[in-house]
């Protein structure tokens, strides 16, 4: 049971997590990355290679905000804070603008846009095959996350449909660690697959143990 001290802040942080200004304050903080990247690239401080810092750079903010949105749940039952459930959505569309920049970067400056070459490419690389393919989940993801969507689906499948999100959460962790496999370089890989791994085997532990409960009852 949570001690009053606990539940009282879970009651301030709720009220200001539902205030009317928290939305677009959290909206402007989210494109926080992006303006930094396009400020850099205007001014030319990414560095002596700024292209591949956009492809990284890119690429590593969509695994963060994959993690925050995977964080989501946790926090809201661990912490008792259901407001957060209302940024749910728009946290897993900047996961998609992120991933859509990545690929954007990549098809740019590596490709040229040659769609031809893109093509082939995906097919010869096994990393840009996975995480081509992430990027295509991540797409159905965003175009059924608003409510006409949901009532379109019903809740049931539209629910079974967003838990791919954990799928497309190993096919990311897979394209990175390939992409890092090249230099020998899986510090990060290590720390966003621990992230990873603990949110979704929180997931699991809390599944396994609900369904546990449901069988120890009395019929």
């Amino acid at each position: 049971m949570a001690t009053p001290r606990a539940a009282t802040g879970g009651s301030v942080l709720n009220r200001a997590l539902t205030h009317r200004a928290a939305k677009p304050l959290v909206f402007v903080l989210c494109l926080g990355p992006f303006a930094a990247l396009l400020y850099g690239a205007v001014v030319g401080t990414l560095g002596a290679n700024p292209a591949e810092h956009l492809i990284r750079a890119t690429g590593d903010w969509t695994l963060r905000f994959l993690c925050i949105v995977l964080a989501v749940t946790p926090l809201r039952v661990l912490a008792g804070l259901p407001a957060l459930a209302r940024w749910r959505r728009m946290l897993g569309l900047f996961v998609f603008f992120y991933a859509a920049l990545h690929l954007l970067c990549y098809a740019w400056f590596d490709m040229g846009f040659e769609l031809a070459d893109i093509v082939v490419d995906i097919a010869k690389r096994p990393f840009i095959l996975v995480g081509f393919a992430a990027f295509l989940g991540l797409t159905l993801l965003a175009a059924t996350s608003f409510n006409r969507a949901i009532r379109a689906l019903g809740g049931r499948r539209w629910q079974a449909l967003h838990r791919s999100v954990y799928g497309i959460a190993g096919l990311a962790l897979l394209h990175f660690f390939w992409m890092r496999s090249g230099k020998n370089d899986f510090a990060e890989v290590a720390v966003y697959g621990a992230i990873i791994a603990a949110l979704l085997g929180w997931r699991l532990w809390r599944r396994l143990r609900a369904r546990a409960g449901s069988q120890a009852r009395p019929a």
